[in-house]
């Protein structure tokens, strides 16, 4: 299957059109050439409105902490944006509630098979460190991100860039510290 029938097929997916009050709105980009894959967790209420991956205050972070412009972020052969839920969840107690378990079972393998370039991929919080790494994820998000190094050349872990996790940067300075200058230094290799 090609990656244009893949985009095709997910845009009309309505596996979970039960379970999201805001209806159905799958929000990614990938391209065959993509070199660096990012996996976050679900469109938000504003990137839901836009259809615009990253498309809020955590986009702009992220793409801070990836030394990168807008442009170069929203180049699909630069980066596939493809979260674990490709579609709002909704709001819950605390934030928005989890990505829908059934997308990236789904659609993250066939997806990742078709990018014939990607060199990295950044797991962006706890749901996509959970999935990819597995039994080798940490106890704690903190400490599956603090061992950054041990997943390279493949996998890097990063926190969400929300705000809502100015403590978590705050209380964790050797994020900025260590992980920040090897996070740019391999992003602005692959896209050289």
């Amino acid at each position: 299957m090609s990656l244009h029938t893949l985009l095709s097929d997910i845009s009309r997916c309505t596996t979970c059109s039960a379970h999201l009050p805001h209806g159905i709105r799958p929000v990614l980009a990938a391209h065959a050439e993509s070199k660096v894959a990012i996996i976050g967790q679900a469109p938000g209420s504003v990137v839901h409105r836009t259809g615009v991956p990253w498309d809020d205050k955590s986009g702009q972070r992220l793409r801070h902490w990836l030394g990168v412009t807008d442009d170069a972020f929203y180049n699909p052969q630069n980066f596939a944006l493809l979260p674990m839920g490709f579609c709002y969840p909704g709001k819950g107690k605390s934030g928005d509630l989890p990505p829908r378990p059934e997308c990236a079972p789904q659609w993250h393998e066939p997806l990742l098979g078709e990018l014939h370039d990607l060199q990295l991929i950044l797991l962006v919080g706890s749901y996509a460190q959970n999935y990819y790494l597995r039994a080798a994820a940490r106890p704690t998000l903190t400490e599956t991100v603090r061992d950054f190094q041990t997943y390279l050349p493949r996998y890097l872990p990063l926190p969400h860039p929300s705000p809502r996790n100015n403590i978590w940067l705050k209380r964790n300075a050797w994020f900025e510290a260590d992980l920040l200058p090897t996070l740019r230094r391999e992003v602005q290799q692959l896209l050289a």
